[in-house]
């Protein structure tokens, strides 16, 4: 599959429910455990598992984090070759709309790259990721605050960051105009 595609959310949900499906089973992690060990409802899990469910890029983040794979890995976004344009990715939004991602193209267990938006004023809180997790972010448009570990570091166009995902972190657009990111996620430990 490539990213020459529109998706409509009702495939993107059930594409994420098929995948975490597999991801679960084959790990032999039963719904109630996982649910519990993420902190998402035994209900929630179960209709983003039969496609009922688009999940917050909130909720993705946890259940990959609890099954200790990248995010992009329940997308399943393959193939030999790959284009990623900006208005035909898959989005990811956060639960207040400020915050909208797009990977990029699917891992192969050690990185992840995504596009980034962040609204005017707009504030997203990244919760910790798995152990052994980097970002990279660079800013390709506007300015962003990052908060890792109560300090903050201030980016403008180009800039970039890298620090330890595994750690809560804040991101902040102080503009009145968007921000636009560049993301690398890079795993310790491949699929």
């Amino acid at each position: 599959m490539n990213l020459d595609h529109t998706w409509e959310e009702r495939d993107v949900g059930k594409l994420i429910g098929s995948n975490l499906r597999q991801f679960r089973v084959s790990k032999g992690i039963s719904i109630e455990a996982l649910a519990k060990q993420i902190g998402v409802s035994k209900l929630t899990l179960i209709k983003i598992e039969h496609g009922e469910a688009n999940p917050t890029l909130s909720v993705i983040w946890k259940i990959a984090n609890g099954l200790q794979i990248p995010i992009t890995a329940l997308l399943s976004i393959e193939s030999d070759v790959s284009i990623s344009r900006k208005k035909d990715g898959l989005k990811l939004i956060s639960s207040n709309d400020v915050f909208v991602v797009e990977p990029m193209f699917r891992s192969h267990g050690l990185m992840e790259l995504y596009r980034g938006y962040l609204q005017p004023h707009g504030e997203y809180v990244s919760e910790p990721h798995q152990p052994g997790v980097m970002e990279f972010v660079t800013v390709m448009s506007g300015q962003l605050t990052v908060e890792v570990d109560g300090e903050t570091y201030h980016l403008d166009e180009y800039d970039s960051i890298r620090f330890k995902g595994d750690r809560p972190h804040r991101y902040t657009n102080p503009s009145s105009s968007l921000t636009i990111l560049h993301f690398v996620i890079s795993y310790n430990n491949p699929l």
